[in-house]
């Protein structure tokens, strides 16, 4: 695997940014690695931080690079701060920036497929938030989707809060059946033919389970099948760690 940190400039959001990207590479000769050089372009993971991290916490709380290598996918994990993957309230257009730039940006640089089937986007906590936001929002762009201790019911968690981070990101008043609103989103997606898979996990020691329960019910009530993986375990990367293996175990990726 080729590990890179990427500096560039964004357009969107007007200043300079950073993704780190993990890229398939064919090495017979690397000792304790297994490997796989993907395909002419390759299966890409889009992969998100949560709320305290950057776009270098993936590499560096777990293993996956060496957990990516053996499959052939391409691993892209931007910066956003701490905006909820959003056009903020008050602040950057991270959403945008998301949805609509950093896909072109990253395909520019590097040999990634633009097809559906061959693309997936997973995170942590508001990552994991995020991930289905862009899944659900876009599923003509994605095969699957993967929350690990998501913030799922960003509904009821912007309007129960007093903290002021949360008016700077969000329209309180126009979130609930919006873009913004997994439950909302979900929904609108119940009968669709083409909906992206999804993977949902969550310690139930974690303080965001309740959150989850919720989303599971929601989507079992509207026969929207998801994976579900509720088990002992809290808001840390030991948990993360193990999970972020079971989804790449998960990922319907064709084989190279």
């Amino acid at each position: 695997m080729a590990l890179i940190k990427c500096d560039f400039f964004s357009e969107v959001l007007e200043l300079s940014t950073s993704m780190t990207v993990i890229l398939p590479q064919p090495a017979i000769r690397q000792i304790g690695m297994e490997s796989s050089k993907g395909g002419e372009k390759h299966q890409t993971l889009f992969l998100l931080h949560g709320l305290t991290d950057d776009h270098t916490i993936w590499t560096r709380r777990t293993s996956l690079e060496r957990y990516a290598a053996p499959l052939g996918l391409a691993v892209v994990m931007p910066q956003v701060d701490r905006s909820f993957y959003t056009d903020m309230n008050y602040g950057n257009k991270y959403w945008t920036f998301l949805t609509e730039e950093l896909p072109a940006v990253a395909r520019s640089f590097f040999p990634l497929s633009d097809k559906r089937e061959d693309n997936f986007t997973a995170g942590i906590s508001m990552g994991g938030y995020g991930a289905l936001k862009w899944a659900l929002n876009y599923p003509e762009k994605f095969a699957a989707a993967a929350s690990l201790s998501g913030a799922l019911d960003i509904v009821s968690r912007v309007k129960e809060s007093e903290e002021e981070m949360f008016s700077l990101i969000f329209d309180k008043e126009n979130i609930e059946g919006s873009s913004q609103d997994l439950f909302y989103l979900i929904e609108k997606l119940a009968e669709a033919e083409d909906r992206p898979e999804i993977f949902q996990c969550c310690g139930t020691e974690d303080f965001l389970f309740e959150d989850n329960q919720r989303f599971q019910q929601w989507c079992n009530q509207l026969n929207y099948q998801i994976r579900t993986d509720f088990e002992a375990g809290e808001h840390e990367w030991g948990y993360w760690d193990k999970k972020i293996q079971e989804v790449l175990s998960w990922l319907p990726l064709k084989e190279r």
